[in-house]
């Protein structure tokens, strides 16, 4: 770790701390804290446990463990392929190439937002937005028949939502299949080679540091990203079921 010593800048030398006691000690501290925070947080709050399991009474809605309600909540904006292997698979194999896709040459031991810009916009980005968000909104907004309540809106179990869902390509009049297969094909087609051709453009000088292959899987990780959250609101706001509708697979 760098610091502003007028000593150092003289000689040309960076002025360097240990790992042992100072980073050590202070996520020490910081877990002792931690620790003790949820302790009292236990002792005074108690768990919200329902009654025992009925085998004759589904509860309304069936919720899964509150760190996979995102998801489950997933599930209500893709197919089932999708969100339920297609997305786990991005995310873990996402994480898995960060080591070979990162190649900040300040990426170890640097982690503020001053040198590390672009990683926290996509940590934040992902955790905040693709995972604690749909959690919330799971935990919080989903009431029964998995619709959506406001927190100042009682759970109606007999609420029915006239939902009249539509694909994209008939939302713009496309009433044919096989133009509708086109029409969804270009839409996709389009997002991933615009948003790649844009990236690209606005970072063509990192691309002889990075190289070509380490910034195009890297481009398709955020626009696949990204296109999560762009669906999201497609269908909370407008309703669209799929963009692209084929005979052997939906988007």
């Amino acid at each position: 770790m760098a610091a502003d010593n007028p000593r150092a800048k003289v000689e040309g030398l960076e002025e360097k701390v240990h790992v042992w006691p100072y980073l050590v000690r202070l996520e020490f501290l910081c877990a002792i804290f931690v620790t003790v925070g949820l302790t009292v947080w236990s002792i005074i709050i108690d768990a919200p446990l329902e009654e025992a399991a009925n085998p004759t009474k589904t509860p309304n809605p069936s919720k899964a463990p509150w760190y996979f309600l995102g998801l489950q909540d997933i599930l209500v904006y893709f197919d089932p392929w999708f969100a339920g292997v297609v997305a786990p698979v991005l995310i873990i194999v996402g994480l898995m190439l960060i080591p070979y896709l990162d190649m900040n040459p300040k990426g170890n031991g640097y982690y503020t937002y001053h040198e590390r810009k672009v990683a926290i916009w996509v940590y934040a980005f992902g955790f905040l937005v693709l995972w604690i968000a749909l959690i919330i909104m799971g935990v919080f907004l989903r009431g029964p028949g998995w619709n959506l309540f406001m927190p100042w809106q009682y759970w109606d179990p007999h609420k029915v939502v006239a939902l009249v869902s539509v694909d994209l390509p008939y939302a713009f009049g496309v009433r044919t299949y096989n133009m509708a297969m086109l029409f969804g094909g270009v839409v996709v087609g389009g997002y991933f080679a615009i948003g790649t051709a844009a990236y690209f453009f606005l970072e063509r000088k990192a691309i002889k540091s990075v190289g070509f292959l380490r910034m195009f899987i890297k481009v398709q990780l955020y626009l696949i990203m990204v296109g999560i959250v762009i669906k999201i609101v497609l269908r909370l706001g407008f309703n669209i079921k799929y963009i692209m509708v084929t005979p052997w697979f939906n988007i």
